[in-house]
C-alpha cells in the first residue's frame, strides 16, 4: 500500500491543538504521524490540503443504515423484528445490505463509521454493530460487534404478540417486562457460575454480557420521566448504558451528570409532531455539553440522511454548543461512546488513516468534501 502525504492543510486533531499548515502522514492504512516539518518519504503520494480543513473521518453514533435501505420504507425494512418484544439474540449484521445507497452518501458527506442497530418497537431488540461505511466486504468493515444491546423506553404501540410476554402499552410495562428479562439472566448467569446444568439460551447469553458489562445497553429513550427509570434500573442491575435521542435530558441534567451518562442526541431538525417531541430543543445539546456531559450526535438515519451529520454539528453550534465540542459529537466523543476510540475518532499515530478533506470549515454550510480515506485508501474524491 502506497504511503500517503496530506499537506498544507489546517489538520483538526479533535484530541490536540489545530495544526496549522500541517502534514498527516500515512503508511499501511494508518496514521504514521501528524505534525509540522515532516519528512515526506520520496514515494509518498503527496495530497495538498493548502486552504483546505483535514480531519478524521466523522462517526454516526445512532443509524439504521444499511437496514433501512434507499427507496424503502420502515414497514419494508428489518430494523423490527415485532414477533417478540424481548429479542436480545437477534444480531443486527445479519440483517445488514452492503449495497444499501447510504454507504456511498455517507462517504460522500465524510462520515466514515457508523453505529447502525435495530430500531425501537421492542423493549430489547438486538444487538447494534459499528461498521466503516468503506471496505471490500462487510466483515472487513466491522469495527466491533457486538457494539450493544439495542433497548427501548416509553410507551409501546398496541399489538399481538407470539412470544414469551405480550407487549407492553405503558411506560411501567415497559420498565416491568425489562427489569423481569434481567432478571432472568442474572438466574442464568449464576447457574453458568455455579456450573449448573442449563439448556443454552442464546438471548440470555447476550444479557449476560450486559451484566458483565462487558457491551452496554443502547437506549432509545425521549421523556425525562423514562430517563430517570433507565437511572434507576441500571443501579438496580449494575449495566453501563448510554440514553440515545433523549429529547428531555435538559431537564435532568444533574441526574445525567452525577451518574456519568453519555448522551447521544438527535436528530436535529424534527417537527413536533407528537407528544414525544412537545419539549423538543435544539439547544439541549450545547445545555448538556456545557454541564460536562459527554455528548454525540446523531441522524437517525434515514430520518436524516446520513450525507448531513456534518449539518447536524452546524445547528448544534447554532444553537449555543461550542464549534469544538460540535466537531467532538461527530468524532471523538462519537468514538468513545462507541467504543472504537483506540482506532477511530481523532487524527494521532497508530490510528487507523480516516481521513476527510474538506474545502473550508466542515461547520460552515458551503464547505464541500473533497476527499475520504478509509484505512489509508482514497475512497472518494470529489473531482472525479
Amino acid at each position: 500500500m502506497r504511503a500517503i502525504a496530506i499537506c498544507n492543510g489546517l489538520i483538526f486533531t479533535m484530541t490536540g491543538q489545530m495544526i496549522k499548515e500541517g502534514i498527516v502522514l500515512v503508511r499501511e492504512g494508518k496514521i504514521a504521524a501528524v505534525g509540522k516539518d515532516l519528512e515526506i518519504p520520496p514515494e509518498a503520494e503527496v495530497i495538498d490540503a493548502t486552504g483546505k480543513v483535514v480531519m478524521p473521518g466523522l462517526i454516526d453514533a445512532h443509524s439504521h443504515v444499511g437496514i433501512v435501505p434507499e427507496g424503502l420504507d420502515w414497514e419494508y425494512s428489518d430494523a423490527n423484528e415485532i414477533t417478540d418484544p424481548v429479542t436480545p439474540q437477534l444480531r443486527v449484521i445479519d440483517a445488514i445490505d452492503p449495497t444499501d445507497q447510504a454507504f456511498k452518501d455517507a462517504i460522500a458527506g465524510g462520515v466514515t463509521t457508523v453505529v447502525t442497530g435495530p430500531g425501537s418497537a421492542n423493549v430489547i431488540g438486538g444487538q447494534s454493530v459499528v461498521i466503516k461505511t468503506a471496505g471490500t466486504s462487510l466483515e472487513e468493515m466491522i469495527l466491533r460487534n457486538p457494539a450493544g444491546v439495542k433497548m427501548a423506553f416509553g410507551k409501546k404501540m398496541e399489538r399481538p404478540s407470539q412470544g414469551k410476554y405480550p407487549y407492553p402499552v405503558t411506560s411501567m410495562g415497559t420498565v416491568g417486562v425489562l427489569r423481569q428479562a434481567l432478571t432472568e439472566a442474572r438466574n442464568y448467569m449464576k447457574k453458568i457460575e455455579r456450573r449448573e446444568e442449563h439448556e443454552r439460551d442464546l438471548g440470555m447469553e447476550v444479557l449476560v454480557k450486559l451484566l458483565k458489562r462487558e457491551i452496554p445497553a443502547r437506549i432509545h429513550v425521549q421523556k425525562a420521566g423514562d430517563m430517570l427509570s433507565i437511572i434507576r434500573v441500571a443501579k438496580e442491575f449494575g449495566f453501563d448504558f448510554t440514553m440515545e435521542h433523549a429529547r428531555e435530558a435538559h431537564f435532568i441534567i444533574d441526574e445525567l451528570l452525577n451518574n456519568r451518562v453519555p448522551v447521544v442526541f438527535g436528530p436535529l431538525m424534527r417537527a413536533r409532531r407528537s407528544i414525544v417531541f412537545k419539549h423538543l430543543d435544539p439547544r439541549t445539546p450545547a445545555l448538556l455539553s456545557k454541564a460536562g456531559i459527554k455528548v454525540a450526535l446523531m441522524t437517525d438515519h434515514p430520518v436524516i440522511p446520513i450525507q448531513y451529520l456534518s449539518l447536524m454539528a452546524a445547528i448544534a453550534a447554532g444553537e449555543g454548543m461550542s464549534e469544538d465540542e460540535a466537531l467532538k459529537a461527530i468524532t471523538i466523543n462519537a468514538a468513545e461512546i462507541a467504543g472504537v476510540a483506540d482506532r477511530v475518532g481523532s487524527i494521532e499515530p497508530r490510528k487507523d488513516a480516516d481521513i476527510v478533506i474538506f474545502s473550508g470549515h466542515p461547520l460552515k454550510t458551503r464547505s464541500r468534501v473533497e476527499k475520504v480515506l478509509v484505512n489509508g485508501q482514497i475512497v472518494y474524491d470529489r473531482s472525479e
